[in-house]
């Protein structure tokens, strides 16, 4: 989380046309890609599943989700399945079912999984799920999702700013709470006996059960929520080349054009840099950091000002979030801790002479240190011919004494 300042435009209030401080959540969304699509046809009893088709290529981190341990199995899932798309009696088969479900579906959904890679996490597994389409005719749909298979669908394409949208997750898990801490009951008095940390009347002695609605303990947290309404203050594009440049200033506003990035210095605490497209929602979100998350379109008619209200952003904290940040950007950092102040063209042309004085003091040294082992290695010859030369003089001397002594 971080914090942003933005100027109320809302009219009616006292308060509009002021600056406000309010926090924000960044929730980093990299690109999904579409891996099949999925048809249902509806019965008595609900829908039914009538055609599932999967694309041709399927990325490794996605075959992960079909094994419970990837290491130990033989990978084999959708070796088969992709030669449809290769052969002419696949295609064919492929092409009835396209018609097929043009004819017979109601509903038509795609197959998506996230691009782990991507993010800053150890898991390699990626999560897949099912996107509802909405509009047009079932043969539109079924046209888009063939036209998108094994391509990327941006966070872009979905959400756009000053929207309303719903999020989903897992809520933090706080295990085993007793009442007070799972339900927020109040605190019995001091000389209660048997603890005062409970629900003193648990219900009447007829129907003679508890019931649903009397606070137990029990586990707290780790629970599937839904929050709904959260608007989106901003829709950031990741780091991203343009023209041979490399673009980082996706925390940058008309007011404050300093360029930075939305990752605060240091990082994110407990989670890392964010350098894919991330969605900017105000207040807090369920769960924990590096938890995933959907984010779903919202399924009411907004009509409230607060809802409708444009949001023109003023500044971004991109300060640090490991104590009392007080530097937006490590530019700005280190020219406020140098000591010395910044260099001027006469100290950088000294520098420059000084560097070449280096250089050239460096290439006499290796000049000299060649010349000190070739004359080295010239004297070691020398010497090492001397001692031949006595060794085979005494062996000679030796020689002819002992012809002597022969005589």
């Amino acid at each position: 989380m971080t914090h942003i300042l933005r100027e109320l435009h809302r009219s009616g209030l006292k308060i509009s046309k002021r600056e406000e401080v309010e926090a924000v959540t960044i929730i980093e969304t990299p690109p999904l890609v579409v891996v099949g699509l999925v048809g249902y046809i509806e019965t008595p009893r609900g829908l039914r599943n009538f055609k599932t088709i999967f694309a041709e290529h399927i990325s490794d981190e996605c075959r992960r989700r079909f094994y419970k341990n990837w290491h130990k199995s033989k990978k084999k899932a959708f070796t088969k399945y992709c030669k449809k798309w290769q052969d002419e009696a696949g295609k064919k088969q492929l092409e009835k079912d396209f018609v097929s479900m043009k004819k017979y579906c109601k509903i038509i959904r795609v197959i998506v999984h996230t691009q782990m890679k991507l993010l800053p996490m150890r898991q390699k597994k990626a999560h897949i799920m099912e996107i509802q389409l909405n509009g047009g005719s079932v043969a539109e749909k079924v046209d888009w999702a063939r036209e998108k298979l094994e391509k990327q669908v941006s966070v872009h394409s979905v959400f756009s700013q000053n929207e309303m949208i719903d999020v989903i997750g897992v809520t933090k898990g706080h295990g085993m709470k007793g009442v007070t801490s799972r339900w927020h009951t109040k605190k019995l008095p001091r000389k209660t006996h048997k603890g005062l940390r409970k629900v003193a009347c648990i219900g009447a002695w007829h129907p003679a059960r508890v019931g649903y609605s009397i606070a137990r303990a029990g586990q707290k947290g780790y629970h599937h929520r839904t929050e709904l309404n959260k608007k989106v203050y901003r829709i950031g594009r990741g780091i991203h080349v343009e023209d041979g440049k490399v673009i980082r200033n996706n925390a940058s506003t008309n007011y404050d054009p300093t360029e930075k990035t939305i990752t605060p210095l240091g990082g994110f605490p407990q989670y890392g840099e964010v350098n894919n497209d991330f969605v900017m929602v105000k207040g807090c979100v369920l769960g924990t950091r590096k938890r995933v998350l959907t984010l779903r379109k919202s399924l009411l008619v907004h009509t409230s000002r607060k809802a409708l209200e444009a949001v023109e952003l003023k500044f971004i904290d991109t300060t640090s979030k490991f104590g009392h940040g007080c530097f937006q950007t490590a530019q700005e950092k280190r020219a406020f801790m140098s000591l010395l102040p910044p260099p001027t063209a006469e100290a950088l042309t000294l520098d420059a002479l000084q560097g070449a004085l280096k250089e050239q003091a460096a290439a006499l040294e290796l000049k000299i240190e060649e010349k000190i082992t070739s004359a080295f290695k010239e004297v070691s010859e020398e010497i090492s011919g001397i001692k031949e030369l006595i060794q085979t003089r005494n062996q000679q001397r030796r020689e002819d004494l002992v012809e002597a002594f022969k005589d």
